[in-house]
């Protein structure tokens, strides 16, 4: 049987956090170890104090870090390094399966030799708005495909689409090509399956697997994140410049205010506008951080401690 562990960075747990884990124990395909990446163990500790967490769940490893330390390439790779496993699925703490047949699902396209990595199909939870449940389907549509090298030009930027939020990597590959860039703020995943497109490896979209997730971000919220965004675009030039993300952006706000005025949901279109206005703004200065006093880059970053 395939060998199969869980990575997972953590920061403040919460008891959403504890349903993900009994999920994942409840698998068609037993999870072998799950590896949590827990930042600042006190939050941790605050959670499960008192509880007999370590005794009910004994294939669990816990490593605890600091703020300072946490980094999405090299916390992940840290996490990667305690695995022996076939295969590892990397996942995030508010990310819950939607069924049993979650692993199951996403180590079946990998099981071919040409594919790295297959990231889950992400539904939206019941309190979404109509504009992030309709931006689920927009990036997680109901059909299964695997992207390659062939599909650059038709597909764009979208051919290195992947998702550490549910996905499943093959070791063996994941070794070779070097794992995830060891320091960036944002993207190790699609910077990753760039890597792998470029070496000849498919990207698979397992829409089989499926997760719930999905966020009622705030403008400024929206801002940060995508400032975020930008910021790691500008850094990855090898993978961005040549396959920028504006248009699609574009056809995903002017299908969404289609989407809401069909629906008979006109009242929540000025809101979308003003709330792609903070992404694109915070996208468009992280994409030129470089030109922006310092004191400005980091009070428009979601992630402070990345420019210490």
């Amino acid at each position: 049987m395939d060998k199969v562990d869980v990575v997972i960075p953590v920061y403040k747990p919460d008891h959403k956090f504890l349903t993900l884990i009994e999920r994942l124990e409840r698998q068609s395909v037993p999870v072998n170890r799950i590896i949590v990446m827990n930042t600042e163990q006190k939050y941790f500790d605050r959670l499960f104090y008192g509880t007999s967490f370590r005794k009910d769940y004994h294939n669990i490893i816990v490593k605890h870090i600091s703020k300072r330390e946490f980094d999405h390439g090299r916390t992940r790779n840290r996490g990667v390094q305690l695995s022996d496993a076939d295969y590892f699925v990397m996942m995030t703490q508010d990310a819950l399966p939607a069924d049993e047949r979650l692993v199951e699902e996403l180590i079946m396209p990998l099981r071919d030799e040409r594919v790295a990595a297959a990231y889950a199909r992400q539904l939206a939870e019941e309190d979404s708005t109509e504009a992030e449940k309709y931006a689920r389907s927009f990036n997680y549509p109901e059909q299964s495909a695997v992207k390659t090298k062939a599909d650059l030009e038709r597909l764009g930027i979208k051919t290195f689409f992947c998702s550490n939020v549910c996905a499943a990597y093959s070791r063996r590959i994941f070794d070779a090509l070097g794992g995830f860039v060891r320091h960036t703020i944002f993207n190790e995943d699609m910077i990753y399956a760039a890597k792998a497109v470029e070496a000849g490896y498919g990207i698979a979209y397992a829409a089989g697997a499926k997760v719930y997730h999905s966020h009622n971000y705030s403008c400024m919220e929206q801002f940060h994140r995508n400032f975020d965004l930008g910021v790691s675009q500008a850094e990855h030039p090898e993978v961005f410049a040549a396959y920028p993300s504006e248009s699609e952006g574009t056809r995903l706000v002017r299908q969404t205010v289609r989407h809401l005025w069909e629906n008979g949901r006109k009242g929540q279109i000025p809101y979308v506008i003003v709330q792609s206005g903070f992404k694109y703004i915070g996208y468009l200065l992280g994409k030129n951080y470089r030109r922006l006093p310092g004191r400005w880059v980091a009070a428009m970053s979601s992630n402070k401690e990345y420019w210490s």
